[in-house]
């Protein structure tokens, strides 16, 4: 079922044209990364979706209904959560406050939010321990963790993940990426935007490639990999290839 369809989308800030045109899908129960060079669009794109920047021109569907243009408090109660990118962890409140903020958009109990700030612990068992500690005080890979739980609750259909790995150390990114393939598994479709495309191809089920905000190639990660052009111009170059083997 297709869940997600992006129909010749396009964005700008001011004059800048960031997104031009852009089409794309993603079926449900689906991991679709986003690739390209920094400035190619892919944050745009997410942030489009989400409610966050207004589509110039364009549709955008989700579960088959128009949320073009709609305020991200809307967005996230037909069933998107969105990760940005750097975190956004609250450091004065704790780490179970954190979470439970991605809750925001439920009308939901107390004992509903606490069953379900403790999956998220169950699903993160390194945070359990860290449960009442202020969000400042943890790593920038348990803060990851901290925001990927906040996104988790608020039982999203499709979760916008922007530059997960970004700034954490090699073991840790590893930690993330089969995280995000685990929340697949629990039913969450994801939109994952990485630069760290051998990472982002390892557990996707299609990549779409951007240059300048238009969409320059898609396919499996197979695919892309097995493209000598696609990978020198667009996924790290043929010593990444090497290493990935």
């Amino acid at each position: 079922m297709k869940l997600l369809e992006l129909r010749a989308v396009s964005a700008a800030y001011g004059a800048v044209q960031a997104l031009d045109g852009l089409s794309l899908e993603v079926e449900e129960g689906e991991i679709v990364t986003l690739l390209g060079a920094n400035g190619a669009g892919k944050s745009t794109t997410l942030r489009t979706i989400s409610g966050l920047m207004r589509p110039t021109e364009g549709e955008i569907l989700f579960a088959g209904a128009s949320i073009a243009g709609l305020p991200p408090e809307e967005v996230v109660r037909r069933g998107i959560a969105h990760v940005p990118e750097g975190r956004r962890v609250f450091p004065g409140l704790t780490v179970r406050e954190n979470i439970l903020l991605g809750a925001s958009n439920r009308r939901a109990s107390r004992r509903e939010l606490a069953r379900d700030a403790e999956e998220m612990f169950e699903i993160f068992p390194d945070l359990r321990r860290f449960a009442d500690t202020l969000g400042w005080m943890l790593s920038g890979g348990q803060q990851q963790m901290v925001a990927l739980a906040r996104g988790l609750m608020a039982r999203p259909r499709l979760l916008l993940l922007d530059e997960p790995s970004l700034g954490l150390a090699p073991l840790i990114v590893q930690q993330v990426f089969r995280t995000i393939a685990a929340i697949r598994v629990r039913g969450t479709t994801v939109l994952l935007v990485e630069q760290n495309a051998h990472m982002a191809l390892g557990i996707a089920d299609r990549a779409y490639v951007l240059e300048t905000g238009r969409l320059v190639v898609k396919g499996k990660p197979a695919e892309l990999w097995n493209n000598a052009e696609v990978r020198a111009a667009y996924l790290g170059g043929r010593e990444l290839i090497e290493e990935a083997r």
